[in-house]
């Protein structure tokens, strides 16, 4: 038994900090997100959980499970809202050139959430500021409460119009994790002072590698890639690389990345995948499980 183990209640976030787990590679894949504003307590499962008409429930999960959506519980830090207004809901689109979509409407009624089914089909409005999305959702993992809940309140008071808690997004042994969407970029393993940071960074056009999990456009081979360029040619914004050619060999990738203009340069990175020890992964769940984890061994200009 190790001493994460051995000593008190057992929190995933901790122990992989101990670990030094990588967190390059590990975001989920996805280029849409739907955002359902519910001011009640959380059930574990999210949305699924919900006590609204079943019938709306599955249209929504229907379409987005062909529109390879992901449904995602929000609210504002502290459970706020706006006097007598409805909550909200969106549909937001991630775009390869920069341009993302977003739908917004209100419910009132548990059949207006029936028009998420619809905003999926269609095309959302461009330059809309990003969302900021913070994963508070301690039914589900109790790390996300104890590291989630803190960051929330710090980015909240720096733009309380851009972010919101937002219920399970992945990898709870990374908490506090901080997604951006649409712009497709998840952050993890922060705190109240590193999130402010990263993210006024990340507004600013400059995506650091030091928290970074990853972009959801991109397959975790190529995330682990784009951080590894990152920390060697400096910060960038979000569309400044893009992935030009993956080559697999056994556990072995050599990606390539090249540079937008003015950043015209390429990298070729060399990525090995490898399981780790069985562990702990969630803190509820007790049963040990092996992770995929990605170690770049080389990066040369192409």
């Amino acid at each position: 038994m190790s001493a994460v183990d051995a000593a008190g209640p057992f929190f995933c976030s901790d122990a992989a900090r101990v670990r030094g787990d990588p967190i390059a590679g590990t975001a989920p894949y996805g280029d849409v997100w739907v955002l359902v504003e519910y001011r009640g307590g959380w059930p574990a499962n999210g949305f699924d959980g919900l006590p609204i008409d079943p019938g709306v429930k599955e249209r929504v999960y229907r379409a987005a499970q062909l529109a390879r959506a992901r449904v995602l519980l929000v609210r504002r830090h502290g459970r706020r809202a706006s006097t007598g207004t409805a909550p909200r809901w969106a549909v937001l689109h991630y775009d390869g050139s920069g341009a993302h979509r977003q739908r917004w409407g209100r419910w009132h009624a548990d059949e207006d959430l029936a028009e998420i089914a619809d905003a999926l089909d269609a095309p959302g409005e461009a330059g809309l500021p990003p969302v900021v999305l913070v994963c508070a959702h301690g039914q589900h993992d109790p790390c996300c409460a104890v590291r989630g809940r803190p960051v929330a309140r710090a980015l909240s008071e720096r733009r309380p119009d851009l972010v919101w808690e937002c219920a399970h997004v992945g990898g709870d042994r990374f908490a506090a994790n901080v997604v951006v969407a649409p712009d497709g970029v998840y952050y993890g393993g922060l705190d109240g002072r590193s999130s402010v940071a990263v993210i006024e960074e990340h507004l600013a056009g400059r995506v650091h590698p030091e928290y970074l999990r990853g972009y959801t456009d991109l397959f975790p081979p190529q995330q682990a890639a784009v951080a590894a360029v990152l920390g060697h040619a400096g910060p960038a914004g979000r569309h400044d690389y893009a992935v030009t050619g993956t080559d697999r060999v056994g556990d072995r990738w050599r990606v390539r990345i090249t540079g937008r203009p003015p950043r015209a340069e390429s990298f070729d990175v060399e990525v090995r995948g490898y399981r780790t020890p069985p562990t702990r992964l969630t803190c509820r769940g007790a049963a040990r499980s092996s992770a995929v984890a990605y170690e770049v061994t080389a990066i040369r200009t192409a």
